[in-house]
Order: structure tokens, then C-alpha cells, then sequence
């Protein structure tokens, strides 16, 4: 297995301490009676921009919390695992667009909730493990399918208090980033014998000293 794909104890704290912090600030929250609601992403309005970055720490209630908690774990623990090279530059460049986007264009309300980078999550590991062929991230694309396919229903108004524009905003920019990164991380596993600059000559190379074949198995 490529190295890139030991398992380091780092990989599970940084979405963890991310997912503590908004349990924190939900606490500090109803500890001391503040509302952040007017912290989120208010659409066309300079001032809602600053929702852009603190209204995924922003919940409207402990159901909105911890139904946001989980996938988010999971989601962004796959990332890291999957595509630690890149993952943090994913995480803040796909959060920032996420953001801008549903500013552009959601309606006039205060949008909060950590679910918009859930669906950007979803969405670039979904779409990246497709167009990378690599069989690893098919499965995992496969996984996050079964384990929350539904949440496509969400991308479309099916409920008034829903910020389905966030969402919508996160898939999209889940997409794009998966495009724009597509040669970055992890690829399709290949043999030496199907790189563009292999040689006929190195087909000896695949055999040791008495004969037998021992191919080398590279990922780039």
C-alpha cells in the first residue's frame, strides 16, 4: 500500500477538535444566552460575507448540531485520509466558495449550519473517486452513496426552514473542486508497462535473477 495510506492518529484529530469546536461554541452559546444566528451568511449584504466563514460554527439547535456532527466526521476524516495532500486546501478553498456561492444567489435569511460543507464533502469525494478510476476511491464513493445518498432530496426546497441553496452551493463547488484537483493525490493505479514512458527494454526489469516475475506496482 502506498504510504499515503497509513493511518496516522492526526487523521482522526483534526475532524475531531473541528467537530468539538462547534459543539463548543453551540455551549458558549446557550451557556451565556447569546443567538450568533445574525453571524451566518446573509445573501447580498457586505456585512452577511462574514457568514461566509463563521456560519459553519453556527447552529440553530442541539437536533441541527448533531445531525451536522456525524456525516461531517466521517466525511472529512475520509478526505483527510484519502487525499491528505490536498486536504486541507480542499477543506478551506471548497468551505470559502461554498459560502460566496450561497451568498450570491440564496434568499434574503440568515443561513447557518455546517451542511453546506457536508455537501461539499459529499460531493468531492463522490466525483473525485469517479474520475480518478482509482479503485479505492471508487469504493469509498460507493460507501458515502450508501451512507448518505438521501441527502440528495435536500438539494431542492423540500422544507422552508432548510438551507437547501447551502447545500445545493456545497455540491456544486464539491464538483468543481474535484475537477480542478483531479491530478492532485491518489490516481489509477498503473503498471509500469502502461506509463507513457515506458521502454520495451524494461519488460527484462520484471524478472529477478532466476527468472521469476516480480512486477513493480507504482502508484503515482
Amino acid at each position: 500500500m502506498n504510504n499515503q495510506f497509513k493511518f496516522s492518529p492526526v487523521l482522526l484529530a483534526i475532524p475531531l477538535y473541528f467537530v468539538l469546536l462547534l459543539w463548543i461554541v453551540y455551549w458558549v452559546e446557550v451557556k451565556y444566552g447569546y443567538n450568533f444566528n445574525k453571524y451566518g451568511i446573509y445573501p447580498r449584504d457586505l456585512k452577511g460575507l462574514r457568514g461566509i466563514i463563521l456560519s459553519p460554527f453556527i447552529h440553530g439547535d442541539i437536533k441541527h448540531l448533531y445531525h451536522n456532527s456525524i456525516p461531517l466526521f466521517v466525511l472529512f476524516f475520509s478526505l483527510y485520509y484519502f487525499y491528505r495532500e490536498i486536504a486541507i486546501k480542499i477543506f478551506i478553498y471548497g468551505t470559502l466558495l461554498t459560502g460566496l456561492l450561497t451568498w450570491s444567489f440564496a434568499r434574503k435569511s440568515f443561513h447557518i449550519g455546517a451542511s453546506g460543507i457536508i455537501y461539499m464533502l459529499f460531493s468531492f469525494i463522490f466525483f473525485s473517486g469517479i474520475i480518478r478510476k482509482n479503485y479505492r476511491l471508487i469504493a469509498v464513493s460507493l460507501l458515502v452513496i450508501f451512507l448518505y445518498g438521501s441527502m440528495v432530496w435536500y438539494l431542492l426546497p423540500v422544507k422552508e426552514d432548510v438551507s437547501w441553496e447551502g447545500h445545493l452551493s456545497g455540491f456544486i463547488i464539491g464538483v468543481i473542486v474535484a475537477f480542478f484537483y483531479r491530478k492532485r493525490g491518489s490516481q489509477k493505479f498503473k503498471y509500469n508497462w502502461e506509463k507513457e514512458d515506458y521502454q520495451p527494454d524494461d519488460f527484462d526489469k520484471m524478472f529477478d535473477e532466476n527468472g521469476n516475475f516480480n512486477p513493480s506496482i507504482e502508484e503515482e
